[in-house]
């Protein structure tokens, strides 16, 4: 099926050709027809599976043949970094429209967002907190909505935003299209859908643990405190051109990228810690290849929508497995290829198999040749999920390496 065969407004067709796109994606092919119907959509799609243009192209079309004055759309999203990646998109698909986007999001000031609203908008992405201050504060209204998408709503739920989701839902009206859209399917976000979309229409294009098939995975035995100079090691001995490499904690970005910086690696870093300029610019010098490295932690980096990521590196094994799947996700991206390492301590062997399980792989094990290892590594993956006599000795040695270092 191409693009053209999809009953798309002419002008968003001239985008998509414009944007090179060739062929749209599975999610693409199945929710774009539904959408056009009017029907309310419940969407898994692994990520950078062209989520956002599924859902962007048939509302445009909407839009397009029923001018009306807005903002009719409401997109909600977990994150600043994904709230512009999704107003990119769909101002690249209506760039040779009138159509008008606003974003709004913490970290800006609220009177040049208030503005925005007042001038005119199509279409608004928001995340939760900071839409709701401005509900509240009675800055502008919803009540023009026709068209609600909940994007990303499991990472919604994991950042705490339910109570938000509800008094914002509770503004538009009752009579829209909602269109729900996450990764993983899980339990909460079915209970969202129940109340949120009235007779959905269920697509799965992937099993949500999927990974995508062109992502290589490896894994790299090693005790904790000897995980940066792997690290080191690793970039040295491959050819990394563009690396996303995930941390646990905000602290532990930090001073990860400091360890970098003084091995000669340049580095940017992406945490909620961060003022929005300094997030912004991380982003940009990243994309435009200024630096090599982007060190992030899980909710800052979700939304980071970056064309030929080569690695991402799980410098801390993620401790819920679908996050492992949003992790190697951004590499890649759209169908490509890419490779995804993680780094295991010996106690993070249990999350280790519960990701194993989540996504039905046994991950191969790796060592890295001359590397000077403490405590040899590992490399059968346990068939139990008790610890065996090497993991605990594994163990005792991690522990008395550290109290000979203290």
């Amino acid at each position: 099926m191409a693009f053209d065969e999809l009953n798309l407004q002419s002008d968003l067709l001239r985008a998509v050709e414009a944007l090179g796109w060739k062929d749209p994606t599975p999610i693409q092919q199945q929710a774009i027809p539904l959408v056009l119907e009017g029907r309310d959509v419940l969407g898994a799609a692994q990520t950078g599976s062209g989520k956002t243009a599924a859902f962007a192209l048939p509302i445009l079309t909407h839009l397009a043949e029923d001018r009306r004055p807005g903002p009719r759309v409401l997109v909600l999203v977990p994150t600043r970094e994904l709230a512009v990646q999704v107003t990119e998109t769909f101002q690249s698909l209506a760039q040779f429209t009138s159509f008008k986007v606003s974003t709004i999001v913490g970290g800006v000031g609220y009177d040049q967002q208030r503005k925005a609203v007042s001038e005119g908008v199509d279409v608004v992405v928001a995340t939760p907190g900071r839409l709701l201050d401005h509900l509240q504060s009675r800055a502008f209204t919803l009540a023009r909505v026709d068209h609600l998408v909940l994007d990303e709503a499991d990472r919604m739920l994991d950042m705490g935003f339910l109570p938000d989701i509800k008094s914002i839902i509770q503004r538009v009206p009752a009579d829209r299209q909602t269109l729900l859209f996450s990764a993983t399917l899980v339990p909460e976000v079915e209970r969202i859908a129940a109340f949120a979309l009235k007779d959905p229409i269920r697509i799965e294009v992937a099993r949500p643990a999927t990974v995508a098939e062109g992502i290589s995975q490896v894994l790299y035995p090693v005790i904790q405190d000897q995980k940066t100079d792997l690290l080191i090691t690793l970039l040295k001995n491959t050819e990394m051109r563009s690396v996303l490499v995930f941390t646990r904690t905000k602290h532990g970005a930090d001073r990860l990228a400091q360890r970098l910086e003084k091995a000669g690696y340049p580095v940017e870093v992406l945490h909620s810690n961060r003022t929005q300029r300094e997030r912004t610019e991380a982003m940009d010098n990243f994309k435009a290849g200024k630096s090599q490295i982007l060190v992030a932690t899980d909710i800052a980096a979700r939304g980071i929508d970056v064309k030929d990521i080569s690695h991402v590196i799980n410098y801390d094994v993620p401790q819920h497995p679908e996050d492992y799947v949003h992790r190697v996700g951004r590499t890649a991206r759209a169908y490509g290829v890419g490779d995804a390492i993680t780094l295991m301590d010996p106690l993070e062997q249990v999350h280790v198999t519960d990701i194993e399980r989540f996504t039905n792989l046994v991950f191969p094990r790796a060592v890295a040749p001359n590397f000077p290892y403490k405590i040899a590594p590992k490399l059968e993956a346990p068939k139990t999920s008790h610890k065996t006599a090497w993991d605990r000795v594994w163990s005792r040695g991690h522990t008395t390496a550290s109290r000979r270092r203290r």
